[in-house]
């Protein structure tokens, strides 16, 4: 058996509630579990920038999601023990994951990846995905309370509508409706909804979805989670995807006339970059200091990120 290392100890104790295991070990975890997917898949999960290869998608995310499998099954087995002693038939509930992580640092494309690979699990056909994004303020809500710079920061989702979708989904609701964000206009589209239908798994993907309660004795939408992932990289190359992104951006979907950031699409190279640092230093950058990076250690599994985009480790959580 690999003897595993451990991430970076806490200040105070010198401990750690994580092991941390290589890309070569996490890989030699789950050798015979088939690949499920090919080169035209990855073409279709990609995200803008993210060079996500076959490699790694065997390397990391077969095992990853051969682990996740296994907390579907734990999880209906023991819920089957617990209505069994508590003499109750109830029906099993989705498994809810939630994956967390900076602006720019791949979480979408691991979110949409696993929905790919646990949809190919024969106990699990049934896997939808939600983004948080839906759960933004209007443009105009957030103009009125004066934080539209601080989009993407808690105060600006919807907490408590979020909150009770998730606990609508978890509690085995039949049918849920969340709202549509268009990445296009960059703001909710009224009077269109995205329908979640009792799945099997759900995962919900967004910027500060592992948040502590924000008051004592409430709840928090980590509560709802039966797993969680954060996906890691160093600040300064998280800074250079969302530059990059920025640019692929501003030549592609911000020339499109209905387009919130039109305005950036006639920058030169040279403008088009100082203004991503701009927003990055304003916005981004503090978001994920303040607020994003300091939930990595809610977690129940981090993605450590190498400066090409790939994942170098992973950090799972001592059982």
């Amino acid at each position: 058996m690999p003897a595993y290392s451990f991430g970076a100890p806490s200040s105070t104790s010198g401990l750690t509630p994580f092991v941390e295991i290589s890309r070569d070990e996490w890989a030699a975890l789950a050798p015979t579990t088939p690949m499920a997917l090919d080169e035209g898949d990855l073409v279709r999960l990609r995200g803008l920038g993210d060079p996500l290869e076959l490699e790694q998608v065997r390397d990391i995310y077969i095992p990853l999601s051969r682990l996740l499998n296994l907390h579907v099954a734990n999880a209906r087995s023991l819920h089957r023990a617990t209505s069994g002693f508590l003499g109750a038939r109830s029906a099993t509930t989705p498994f809810v994951i939630g994956v967390a992580g900076s602006v720019a640092v791949g979480k979408s494309t691991v979110s949409r990846l696993l929905r790919e690979l646990l949809r190919r699990w024969e106990d699990t056909p049934r896997v939808e995905l939600i983004t948080t994004d839906g759960f933004l303020h209007p443009n105009a809500e957030l103009e009125r309370r004066g934080i539209m710079e601080r989009k993407g920061f808690p105060e600006s989702y919807d907490q408590r509508a979020l909150l009770r979708f998730i606990t609508r989904v978890k509690s085995g609701a039949p049918e849920v409706r969340a709202p549509f964000y268009s990445h296009l206009t960059y703001d909710i589209v009224p009077d269109a909804e995205i329908v979640v239908n009792a799945p099997d798994v759900l995962i919900v993907e967004g910027l500060n979805v592992l948040q502590p309660p924000r008051a004592a004795h409430s709840l928090a939408v980590s509560d709802m989670f039966d797993f969680s992932i954060y996906v890691d990289a160093r600040t300064h190359d998280i800074q250079h995807w969302y530059e990059q992104r920025f640019l692929s951006l501003q030549r592609g979907a911000f020339t499109n006339p209905r387009s919130y950031f039109r305005r950036y699409a006639a920058l030169s190279e040279e403008e088009a970059i100082a203004r991503a640092r701009d927003i990055w230093s304003r916005i981004n950058g503090p978001n994920l200091i303040e607020n994003i990076r300091p939930t990595k250690s809610r977690a129940r599994l981090v993605l450590r990120k190498g400066s090409d985009h790939s994942v170098q480790s992973v950090l799972l959580r001592k059982i």
